[in-house]
């Protein structure tokens, strides 16, 4: 048995689900998968939208709902996402934390298939869970939209399509794809999507010298694909259909969730990396405008930003706006990265009033408004808010809406996503509506730790048939940091080395110790002729408090076995 312990939030967690698909169908009468949906958010917790979630991201597995952790708990899973393997016999055989493990399991799978068959504890068979069945909808969890013409374009990510409506924004004129997941270019009734959430028009003058219109953010695809649509036609821009790990370059993207035109270029979100990247349709080159890959709430630099999930995007004048999901913030770019609303991973909440202590809940869209303010889709509160940078003030426009996800302004109006709906709701620009307000933070229980010298140490087992390889340089990588920044006297920073000497100063109290690794596998050289090199990677965010009894040894696993 594989427990899969997700959160809907989480994009990583969302591409272990596809990577685990692959796995699913070869291994299904051997092998059974119980994902363990352990929520961060609150509107994670309601058990509505858990089944939403299980049937917009077309979970083919048995979905354990644990609000209150206790699952999580007891397995000691530190991470979203983590992968935990049990043997017929009832004993953990390993734990991953991260993503790019499909490959491990497959080989230990291999392995622990043929032993316990040879044992007689493995009995084969298919399993009797029926996945639930999606009602068609002409929209299904569609994700942003925008104005063309007299009509609007929809990014129909549950119909993997794009869509475009009439002016009464209900009737579909046409639809840009066929409604199958897949990735080939071609017509509107060839080309295939896969969960595609953002698009863009660009301006005439390029769209005519490039040939097509409309960039589209092919989400699970890692894609961008541009359409003409005076044709039909759909081709790729960007992206092999393939997710960037590190070192793959800027040819392979990872989960662009949002686009936009800005600053003479097509900026996108790229979600999975927490980075903002550009492409230039005039030359095809695509490239990275700000962000580590470190997830976090950090502004200044571009180059030195830290970003969470970025998944909404919104360029007005000299500013692009930006909806940072996983640290429920609201954002800009201009010459450096600012934040407007928000404080980091673990705080959220509803609250209005001084920009500096209002609270979203992982708002996943934004729209510029023509009187200077911005609309933030604030998703997970189910509410449209507006933050007045003269005044310095966030107020709610609307609430009670089904995961709210974009928005584009028509007229008086602004035109809603409401995703888990499966529609879109006008909501007047001067509407406002009093909300009960709450704060609260993410209740996964922090870990107690030592004040002084504790230890760090990254678990890597390599998985069988594999190795570390050095030949072409360090395989490994560990980055620490901590919020705020003085929880860590000493022990910050990146080295080659999975193990760690940390100084903790006591006199901080709690805080979040931020891990970053990544782990290059190869196959074993002397097996294999053309050996193959995977990697592994996971940033946590670990909530931390100081005390005297704490333990003075932090193990994080990100691939081991018991």
């Amino acid at each position: 048995m594989l427990l899969d312990f997700w959160t809907f939030c989480c994009v990583n967690c969302l591409h272990v689900l596809d990577e685990l698909r692959p796995v699913e169908e070869k291994y299904g009468d051997a092998l059974v998968i119980v994902g363990v949906h352990s929520p961060k958010f609150a509107h994670e917790g309601e058990e509505a939208a858990v089944k939403a979630a299980v049937e917009r991201y077309e979970v083919g597995h048995p979905v354990l709902d644990d609000p209150e952790l206790v699952t999580w708990q007891n397995y000691t899973a530190r991470a979203w996402p983590t992968l935990v393997l049990v043997d017929p016999n009832g004993y953990i055989v390993a734990q991953y934390s991260g993503e790019g493990h499909a490959h491990a399991l497959d080989a230990l799978l291999e392995e622990l298939i043929a032993e316990h068959e040879q044992k007689g504890t493995l009995t084969r068979g298919k399993s009797p869970y029926v996945a639930p069945v999606a009602e068609p909808t002409e929209l299904r969890f569609p994700a942003k939209v925008i104005a063309k013409g007299n009509g609007f374009l929809v990014a129909d990510a549950g119909n993997h399509s794009v869509v475009e409506l009439a002016e009464d924004a209900q009737t579909v004129v046409r639809r840009f794809g066929s409604k199958t997941r897949g990735f080939q270019d071609g017509g509107p009734g060839t080309a295939t999507f896969s969960e595609p959430n953002g698009l863009t028009l660009l301006p005439d003058e390029v769209a005519d010298k490039v040939g097509y219109d409309v960039v589209v953010a092919d989400t699970v695809n890692h894609a961008l694909r541009g359409i003409t649509t005076s044709t039909g036609e759909t081709r790729t821009l960007v992206g092999t259909g393939k997710q960037w790990m590190d070192g793959d370059g800027t040819g392979v993207l990872s989960s662009p969730w949002d686009v936009a035109w800005w600053d003479g270029k097509v900026w996108i979100a790229m979600a999975g990396v927490h980075q903002l990247w550009t492409f230039d349709p005039l030359t095809g080159v695509t490239e990275v405008a700000a962000g580590t890959t470190n997830e976090g709430l950090r502004d200044g630099a571009l180059k030195e930003a830290w970003f969470a999930q970025t998944s909404g995007l919104a360029a007005d004048g000299d500013r692009l706006w930006l909806a940072d999901s996983e640290i429920s913030a609201l954002r800009w770019v201009d010459d450096e990265v600012h934040t407007a609303v928000g404080t980091g991973l673990f705080d959220f909440g509803l609250r209005d009033g001084k920009a500096e202590e209002a609270l979203l809940q992982h708002p996943l869209g934004v729209t510029a408004l023509p009187d200077g303010s911005v609309a933030v889709l604030d998703t997970y509160n189910g509410a449209v808010r507006r933050y007045d940078g003269r005044q310095n003030l966030v107020e709610t426009m609307a609430t009670g809406l089904a995961e709210p996800s974009g928005a584009v302004v028509v007229g008086n109006e602004l035109l809603v996503v409401e995703s888990a709906a499966h529609r879109l709701t006008r909501v007047p620009l001067g509407a406002s509506a009093q909300v009960d307000e709450f704060s609260t933070r993410t209740q996964r229980p922090p870990m107690e730790i030592a004040g002084g010298e504790v230890t760090l140490e990254v678990v890597f087992t390599p998985p069988p048939g594999q190795k570390l390889d050095d030949r072409y340089g360090p395989s490994t990588r560990l980055l620490v940091s901590s919020t705020p920044e003085s929880l860590l006297r000493e022990g910050a920073g990146d080295t080659t080395d999975l193990t760690r000497r940390l100084v903790i100063d006591e006199r901080v109290g709690d805080g979040v110790l931020h891990v970053a690794v990544q782990a290059a596998s190869c196959d074993d050289s002397s097996a294999v002729e053309f050996p193959a090199c995977h990697m592994h990677r996971q940033d946590w965010g670990v909530p931390v408090v100081v005390s005297a009894d704490g333990p003075a040894r932090l193990q994080l696993v990100l691939s081991g076995g018991n």
